[in-house]
């Protein structure tokens, strides 16, 4: 079982709670001196947390957990490092556009029910006469006119109303990605990271707020990510994975090389190995034809006693007994009580769950993985990217993709748009650009990191 105990603070909230309607009501009944109380324990509240920040860590779990590259090769398991010596074209081609699609089915088939309870998703189906796992689009969500990022009707990630891939934030990074190699090239450092977000991203949820607020305060990138951030184990490094395991196509260890001058940026540990795992995984997808392969590849590149590589371990050892989403999200739920919806491990586990009862039947591991729950939005795009790598457009049922009408919607700053041809054409330009480097990858700093 996992060793960590989380604390409830169940009571807590409720305390937290209790005191804001009890100065309501007294407020309503005309009292004196409500907000004396509000600001005492406001100050106590205050100085526990920064009791809670200066509680000393445990030293020899952060050698074993090092947020540094250098160190964090040096704890790594042994693994093939690089598969390709360059893009083999015609293959990677049909690869990429098959990781790309599903990668954005997934996200657009689990945006509308993020979170959800398992319950409510299995009633919003047989409400609609839907499959559950579903195995299409839904055909209604609740709340149909509402807008997500301020842009996308939530009706469109319906299978009706859908034109185009709509906004989301796991399509967004994927994105963003490609333009930070495009302006800065393969030896991006953390700092060009961070100047990309200042120009394109006009908002940011958890770690990559804090990271972005820290930016805009003047905090330097490398410095950004450690700065008053409780979220920086969470999932929001590894759903910026992607473009760099397709940009380092054969080649896990510069897939997880560019991850983590990514995931720096607003991460440490879990959340820097959860971006680093799942970019190997889906580089080295492109040159399997079993994507547990690629994951027990991706494996290689994280620290081999990490809390994450004990996870996904674990995870691929039950996997055989683990016959549907019901019970993957039971065992999940088990052996992480307390650990928070959106954090990297769980929902990791959950997205190697959703492939290893899905194998390389698309449908089946986006419907299976978005029935899980928790961040199933991100878990299915994830999903989606390394099967798709595995198996090629070609062998992606035409419904996942056919109403994208080569659309990407888009909440970056000066880019609402993309066409996906080009998005591929340009993710095929820097692959070649990566294969063809002749400098040695980098660190954060941009120092060298021997290979």
């Amino acid at each position: 079982m996992d060793p960590r105990k989380y604390p409830q603070g169940t009571e807590l909230q409720k305390l937290v709670d209790r005191l804001i309607l009890e100065a309501q009501l007294k407020v309503e009944y005309g009292a004196k001196g409500v907000a004396a109380p509000l600001v005492q324990a406001e100050r106590a509240l205050r100085e526990a947390v920064r009791a809670m920040q200066s509680l000393p860590i445990d030293r020899a779990l952060a050698k074993r957990e090092p947020n540094d590259l250098r160190a964090i090769r040096a704890v790594r398991p042994r693994g093939p490092r690089r598969i390709w010596s360059e893009v083999r074209t015609e293959e990677y081609r049909d690869r990429l556009a098959g990781a790309l699609l599903a990668r954005m089915a997934g996200c657009t088939l689990g945006a509308p029910v993020e979170n959800w309870p398992v319950a409510k998703m299995q009633a919003l189906a047989e409400e609609n006469g839907d499959d559950f796992p579903p195995t299409d689009y839904w055909s209604y969500v609740p709340e149909p006119k509402e807008k997500r990022y301020g842009m996308s009707l939530r009706e469109e990630y319906t299978r009706k109303k859908l034109h185009g891939v709509p906004v989301d934030d796991d399509t967004i990074y994927t994105l963003l990605g490609l333009l930070i190699l495009e302006e800065h090239g393969p030896d991006f450092t953390a700092a060009d990271v961070g100047a990309a977000w200042l120009k394109y991203l006009p908002c940011a949820c958890t770690a990559e707020h804090v990271a972005l607020e820290n930016l805009k305060k003047g905090i330097p990138a490398h410095q950004a990510g450690a700065r008053n951030n409780p979220y920086c184990e969470w999932i929001g490094a590894d759903i910026r994975a992607d473009p760099w395991g397709y940009m380092a196509p054969g080649w896990p260890e510069q897939a997880a090389a560019m991850a983590y001058r990514d995931a720096y940026l607003s991460h440490r540990r879990q959340g820097i190995y959860g971006a680093m795992f799942f970019a190997a995984t889906i580089a080295a997808a492109f040159t399997v034809d079993d994507p547990i392969e690629a994951l027990r590849i991706g494996l290689t590149e994280i620290p081999a006693k990490c809390a994450l590589s004990q996870a996904i371990e674990w995870t691929l050892r039950i996997a055989p007994e683990i016959k549907d989403y019901k019970q993957a999200r039971a065992a999940v739920d088990e052996r992480f009580k307390g650990m928070h919806c959106v954090h990297t491990i769980n929902n990791a586990c959950l997205t190697v769950f959703g492939i290893a009862i899905g194998k390389t039947d698309i449908t089946r591991v986006l419907g299976e993985t978005v029935a899980m729950g928790l961040d199933n939005d991100c878990t299915a795009a994830t999903a989606g990217s390394i099967v798709g790598a595995v198996v090629g457009k070609r062998r992606i049922p035409v419904r996942w993709h056919k109403r994208f009408d080569d659309i990407i919607h888009s909440y970056l700053i000066g880019h609402e748009r993309f066409s996906i041809q080009d998005v591929l054409r340009r993710f095929e330009t820097q692959a070649q650009r990566v294969h063809g480097q002749t400098t040695s990858a980098r660190d954060f700093r941009g120092a060298s990191v021997k290979n």
